[in-house]
């Protein structure tokens, strides 16, 4: 079974991103009480899990720039704000502190996630210097902290970056399968710009073993096509309010594309867990 298999109910589900503030430290953080950006969160939270999405994906999205290295500050939040939020949730979650494996794990760790996002193979010229993840330091870091059922879902395409290595998406989704990442991902250029549907072709057709997900840009508009080739998809700016990233989740945006993969999967569209006002109305 793989593990898609063992963490959703519904085949190729929709994870939903819930975009935190800006941790400590980093240039957008606010001082906004802690308990005032809890309600933010909670309130995306329940919009996605009232539109049926599958899961959720907790990223700590505002940090920019980006960083291959946090500190400790930056999963301590995180991993606060998911407990204090996680309680209402009646679908799987996972996590991804961008662009740190180790701090992503301490977290899933912390807070029980099912799965973690991240590079976890291979090397790349990325707007945030080069990255070159240690894979088995990774893999063992995840056997010290006792989560070795917490998935590891590796970005073989990753945004804002080029591979240095000259192999194409092909090979490096059969060398990221080969060490043992549980599922792949195929990213756009940047958050909410499409993935290459030829790339997840390719990923698609060179690993047949390990499930590969679209990670950027998917739509209401392109989910069927999407999950043609697809075994999930993780959505973020086009559930948010106008499309914008920033922007709170919109429960309208979420049923939407809820409901049009439904079709895509050839399910009815799954009951809303509870009534959530328009983000637009509530802000």
């Amino acid at each position: 079974m793989d593990a898609l298999s063992q963490i959703f109910t519904r085949p190729k589900p929709i994870i939903g991103m819930v975009h935190l503030p800006a941790s400590p430290g980093q240039p957008r953080h606010d001082s906004r009480p802690f308990a005032a950006v809890v309600q933010d969160v909670q309130r995306d939270v329940d919009a996605l899990q009232a539109g049926g999405i599958d899961g959720v994906m907790y990223c700590n999205e505002a940090d920019l720039p980006y960083a291959t290295s946090v500190g400790p500050e930056v999963p301590a939040y995180m991993a606060a704000i998911i407990v204090a939020t996680r309680n209402d949730l009646s679908v799987p979650f996972g996590v991804n502190v961008l662009w740190d494996p180790f701090a992503s794990l301490a977290v899933a760790a912390a807070t029980g996630a099912a799965w973690v996002r991240e590079v976890l193979t291979g090397v790349y010229d990325t707007d945030m210097g080069v990255l070159a993840p240690d894979s088995a330091a990774i893999f063992a870091c995840r056997d010290r902290l006792g989560i070795r059922d917490c998935a590891l879902f590796a970005n073989v395409a990753p945004e804002f970056a080029r591979s240095l290595s000259g192999r194409d998406v092909a090979a490096r989704a059969r060398g990221a399968a080969y060490f043992g990442c549980d599922a792949l991902l195929i990213s756009g250029p940047m958050a909410g710009v499409a993935f290459d549907l030829a790339e997840l072709r390719s990923a698609r057709d060179a690993v047949r073993d390990v499930p590969v997900l679209a990670n950027t840009g998917v739509t209401e508009e392109n989910i069927e096509e999407t999950l043609r080739y697809a075994d999930g998809a993780i959505v973020g700016s086009s559930l948010k309010v106008d499309g914008n990233v920033w922007n709170p989740v919109d429960p309208a945006r979420v049923r939407g594309l809820v409901a049009a993969a439904a079709t895509a999967r050839g399910n009815p569209p799954p009951r809303a867990s509870g009534l959530v006002a328009p983000a637009s109305e509530a802000r």
